[in-house]
């Protein structure tokens, strides 16, 4: 990488549709950021010289620790090389993971052996997508950009009935302290009402610390701590895009970034492609709405395209048949539970047929939705890299993808996670 660009932070995200939430919230405080399928080469940044932020959408949430540090290391070591002031692993506002799938903890150890920082902020909520985190405790609102209910996360309707890491621990220090042998610490939410000095008097030998975030007003403190935890070298950190926010927040305080407050409108498609990996009740709601609302609906066999390693290039072309006479399209893998089935599979065989959907029409917009099928159905795609374009969720904006496949290259993309949008969502497009 090329360090004599500017830039300010680099974050790797543990799926795309995470990946994709924080650059919305760095995009909207005013940095150039573009988000990579890998870490991007040399000569891929010079393709953006004002480029102030670089995201990686990484796969690992899906991964074993093992698979984990394989990838993590050297990506965090080319992060490292970047200059960025602040490196931050991305993790789902939820913390999806566990000691075998996806681990927090593992991503921590691995930071901690590139960056060999004092400390590693954790940053334990997002007040904007209704993610808050008390005492270390994690509530999560039903729905995100919805007006869901509130429940701690162990007793989320969702999160802890999650196909893959069911969350059954809300203190976001047991619930990683199972994945990690490193001390956590507290900041909690009366400290951060203390001057930002006195924020770190009461750690003693932690290497771990969990900040609470209740409210808006606390990231811009959250971003000056931040800020000045390392002088003289790269500080490494963990959370959702409560970092993003948090220092995004601070920055633009400082002048460093002028946030953007206007965009311009994306309209309508005329043709829609939406690809779902989801299990998610809160997906499985807004598939029922496309259904009532005159989406044309594709049902994939899940468990034949794990077991048989099967794509069925006849459902491609019906795709592209609809698409071209100005249908919305929706191809998912239906209401069976489909736990323990491989992420990878599901999300390459979504994302071929999204693929060959564009090969063979004119669609020009495509919503993803499904955190763990994601990376997978993006990489499918062959997208190399996207670029935020409109907000329209929380948590979820319309980006532009970049990509060597010319019918690729330029298509608008929304990447969105199990738990966002409200009913209608597929409807906002």
């Amino acid at each position: 990488m090329n360090k004599k660009q500017n830039i300010l932070l680099a974050f790797y995200g543990d799926d795309f549709t995470g990946s994709t939430d924080a650059l919305e919230f760095i995009t909207r405080a005013g940095a150039k950021a573009v988000l990579f399928i890998e870490p991007p080469t040399a000569e891929q940044l010079q393709q953006f010289p004002d480029i102030d932020v670089i995201g990686v959408a990484g796969k690992t949430r899906s991964l074993s620790p093992a698979q984990m540090k394989e990838i993590l290391i050297p990506a965090f070591e080319q992060l490292k090389a970047s200059g960025a002031k602040q490196v931050h692993y991305k993790v789902c506002s939820t913390f999806d993971s566990s000691p075998a799938v996806g681990s927090i903890g593992k991503a921590i150890d691995c930071g901690a052996e590139v960056f060999q920082n004092k400390l590693i902020p954790v940053i334990g909520g997002m007040p904007a997508l209704g993610r808050y985190c008390l005492f270390g405790n994690l509530f999560a609102r039903m729905g995100i950009g919805s007006s869901g209910k509130i429940y701690r996360l162990d007793r989320h309707p969702s999160m802890s009935k999650h196909p893959v890491t069911p969350a059954d621990e809300s203190d976001l220090r047991l619930h990683i302290g199972k994945q990690t042998t490193k001390k956590i610490g507290l900041i909690d939410i009366t400290q951060l009402e203390q001057p930002v000095e006195q924020w770190n008097e009461g750690l003693i030998d932690e290497e771990v610390v969990l900040v609470d975030t209740m409210y808006e007003s606390q990231l811009i403190k959250i971003g000056e701590w931040m800020d000045g935890l390392e002088e003289d070298k790269t500080l490494f950190s963990v959370g959702g895009s409560g970092v993003e926010a948090a220092l995004g927040n601070y920055w633009n305080e400082k002048k460093i970034l002028k946030p953007v407050t206007e965009w311009k409108q994306p309209g309508k498609a005329e043709s829609l492609l939406v690809i779902s990996g989801s299990c998610s009740p809160v997906t499985a709601s807004q598939i029922e709405w496309a259904k009532e609302n005159d989406f044309a609906e594709l049902v994939l066999d899940a468990m034949r395209i794990v077991n048989e390693d099967a794509v069925d290039t006849v459902i491609g072309d019906h795709v592209a048949t609809l698409l071209q006479q100005k249908k919305k399209v929706i191809v998912h893998t239906g209401a069976k539970k489909t736990e323990n089935l491989s992420s990878e599979k599901l999300g390459t065989a979504l994302g071929s047929i999204a693929k060959q959907a564009v090969m063979k029409s004119n669609v020009k917009r495509v919503v993803i939705a499904g955190g763990d099928t994601s990376s997978y159905a993006a990489r499918a795609m062959e997208i190399d890299a996207v670029e935020m374009i409109a907000p329209l969720v929380s948590g979820a904006p319309l980006c532009k993808a970049y990509s060597t496949n010319e019918k690729v290259n330029g298509l608008e993309v929304n990447f969105k996670g199990g738990q966002v949008g409200a009913d209608d969502y597929f409807g906002l497009f």
